[in-house]
């Protein structure tokens, strides 16, 4: 299930509140910075730091490598 365009624009890293990549096709938001990534479970974002999971530097640049030339991706807006 896609998430709707004006909520991937306004939603933010809950530990940094910086933008997040949205990746439709893995079902999650990324924050590339602390290299957490947060699921979204039956269309809901879990967006709780408790529930992130941090990913090491080689699964990092799997994602990254994967979200670049994946459609479905976008940016979020930065608070």
């Amino acid at each position: 299930m896609a998430i709707k365009d004006s909520l991937v624009k306004i939603l933010a890293c809950p530990e940094d509140q910086g933008p997040l990549l949205y990746s439709q096709q893995d079902a999650l938001f990324y924050n590339p910075r602390l290299k957490k990534q947060y699921k979204i479970v039956d269309g809901i974002p879990v967006m709780l730091p408790e529930e992130a999971v941090t990913l090491t530097q080689e699964a990092h640049d799997k994602l990254m490598s994967r979200i670049e030339t994946q459609e479905g991706t976008s940016s979020t807006t930065a608070l």
